[in-house]
Parts: structure tokens; sequence; C-alpha cells
């Protein structure tokens, strides 16, 4: 049986102008979740500009491509009823001095225990659910893919711009995400009820209020079976975020399937992991990255290589070769989401990149590998 896995994806609505927020996901969502079709995966989220796919669970990728392309064509067909675009962005290239926030209880005792790090919680992420038999095959599978932590990073910076400037970083939302009191990436656990006893112990500290709030790069669902990995910026397009599903699906059978025991891996310190995911962070593909099988900082192609060896014999299995083939031969080639957003801007400015944004929300992941 093929290992399910669901996919969460966050959109913002941007004014075509200036490419800031523009808080019309409320009209967008009563629309939607009046409408059978929709209801059930469509989510408000924490920004007023703010909407979320919540998939279905899926075991087939061409499956998942069908829905988040569907998904992804009606939002952007809301966004242009009312004027402006919907982008799958990590952060907006231009921000509000302080985001209007959906009304929901839970999203106003956030901003009121967080404070002033609401000003700057303007971002966007994918979230991969990878399914798991049980927790303790859960933390088998968070231990193992720690040392990938930083290559997921990596490959999915999407978040070059901040208020209206280039920080220089692929990764600007996991610089900001690195304020919140439980981000970055997990420990090793011991066991699940060693898992349970340190988030028991962080709840209470620093606005943490209930164990939603705990935001690791990677960590066992409260409420689903699943690992669900959180370390990605919102993608481009649909085929970027396909290929950080499948990859993530194959990390975690791989895990299982040798019990977390992979001998060539060199296990990672907190310290180390922590830096490396920071340096993933502002270097992307540009420059070395920090290898999980020999340590140290090697060429990216190399560490691409090196996730390529570790989850083909998977991929073969899912019969996902091909396709992530395609989508990894397409990264290598136009690059992460933050290198295509530059290269946009470099070409047109606020004008090439607005169209970059709206054209990759509603593209067609056979053509994008075209």
């Amino acid at each position: 049986m093929r290992t399910t896995f669901g996919i969460e994806e966050e959109f913002m609505f941007l004014d075509p102008a200036t490419l800031r927020p523009a808080d019309v996901a409320e009209r967008v969502y009563a629309g939607m979740a009046a409408d059978p079709e929709w209801a059930a995966i469509t989510h408000q989220e924490f920004l007023a500009s703010q909407i979320e796919h919540a998939s279905v669970v899926f075991t087939d990728l061409g499956v998942a491509r069908d829905a988040l392309t569907t998904f992804r064509r009606k939002l952007a067909a809301e966004a242009d009823s009312l004027g402006v675009i919907v982008a799958g962005v990590g952060t907006p290239p231009d921000a509000l001095p302080f985001p209007s926030i959906t009304h929901q209880p839970r999203y106003e005792r956030i901003v009121r225990d967080m404070n002033g790090l609401i000003a700057d919680h303007q971002m966007s992420g994918l979230h991969v659910h990878v399914g798991v038999p049980d927790r303790e095959a859960g933390v088998i599978a968070l231990n193992s893919v720690r040392p990938w932590l930083p290559l997921l990073t990596a490959m999915t910076g999407n978040s070059p711009f901040w208020r209206g400037y280039d920080t220089g970083y692929e990764s600007w939302r996991t610089v900001q995400l690195r304020r919140w009191p439980t981000a970055g990436s997990p420990p090793r656990f011991a066991s699940s009820r060693d898992y349970d006893r340190r988030i028991s112990r962080i709840l209470g500290l620093g606005g943490m209020a209930e164990v939603e709030l705990i935001a690791w790069n990677v960590r066992l669902s409260e409420h689903l079976p699943t690992v669900e990995f959180r370390m990605a910026d919102a993608q481009l397009d649909a085929a970027d975020s396909l290929l950080v599903a499948a990859c993530c699906r194959a990390l975690v059978e791989r895990a299982l399937a040798t019990e977390g025991r992979v001998p060539e891996e060199v296990d990672i310190p907190p310290e180390l992991l922590s830096a490396a995911v920071m340096h993933s962070a502002h270097a992307g593909l540009r420059a070395r990255l920090y290898d999980p099988v020999e340590g140290g900082l090697v060429e990216a192609r190399v560490v691409l290589d090196r996730l390529w060896d570790a989850i083909g014999p998977y991929l073969d299995a899912s019969g996902d070769t091909a396709t992530v083939a395609e989508y990894l031969a397409r990264l290598r080639q136009v690059g992460t989401g933050a290198a295509r957003q530059r290269a946009a801007f470099r070409r047109g400015g606020t004008g090439a990149l607005g169209e970059l944004l709206a054209r990759g929300v509603s593209s067609d992941p056979e053509s994008s590998v075209a």
C-alpha cells in the first residue's frame, strides 16, 4: 500500500500595483465555503489577506497534481474578480506596517500574547503531512529526516523580498520565524513518550498556549496520524509543491523501511542543524550546503544527488521516479522560487514580479517541466 500524504498550501492576496497584502480573504472564503465543491478544503488563516488549501488525503502524486492545480486556478479566478492577485509566496514583496488579522478568538489571543512579533508575521508556508502507522513510527521518521532539513529549506526558499527590498536571503520567512519560541528544528527523541514529555514542558512558555503553536520544521501532528513537514515557504507553482511533497514522503518511507538506521548519514547535533538550516535559508541552492552524508559543506548539486540516491528506491516503489526527476531537473535549471522572483524583478521591476506571482498560481505542472 502506498504511503498517504496531504498538502496544506497557504496563499496570500496582493495588491497588483504595490504587491502588499490585500485583505480580501474573508470575501473569497465566504464564497468558497458556501460551495460544497470547496467547503471542506478551504480554510481561513491568521492573516486577513490569507487563505489555505488543506487537501484531501492522497496516495497518488498525479491525483495530487490535479487537486492542487484545480484549487489554485479557482483562487486565481476569485482574485481576478476582486482586482487583486493571489500568490504562493513565503513573504509578500512589500508589507503593511501591521497586518490585519482574521477575526477569530484564537488569532486575537495570539496577537495579545506575541505583541510586537505580529508586525512582521506576514508570511505563508507549505506544510506536507506524511502518514505513519503510529507515533513511535513518527518519532523514528522525525529523527531520520533531521539531517535533510537544511537541503529541504534550500530547495523551498521563496521569500527573498521584505518591505520593498531584497533581503539577500532565499527564505526570509525562515529568519522571521526564528524569533518565535519554538521555531527551528526539533532535537532527537528517544520515543513518543519523550516527544510528548518535551512538548508538555514547553507549553505555557513565551505565549505557547497550545500544542499547535509548536512551530518546529518537522513535528508530529496532534490531530492526524502523520509527520508534518513545515520548513517550506509557500511555493510559486504546483510543480514546486509536488516536488517537496514527493521528497518528504520518500524520506519518511526510507526512515520506516530502515527503522531509522541509515549508517551512511552523519547524525547532526542541534546546534549544527540550527546553523545549517539558517545557512540554507540564506544561500538556497546558490552556494555550498550542509552534506547530510559526509558532514561539512559541499556544492548544492552534490547534496541534491545525495537526496536522489537516498529516495530513489522509494520513488520507484510509488511510481513517481520519472515525475520527480523532471521536477528536480527543472529546479536545477530555473532555480528556487526566490531565484525566479529576483530574476523577474531585475527584468521588469514590480510589474514583472507581479506577473510571475500571478502566473505561478495557475500554471500547469506538466507545462512547467516541459
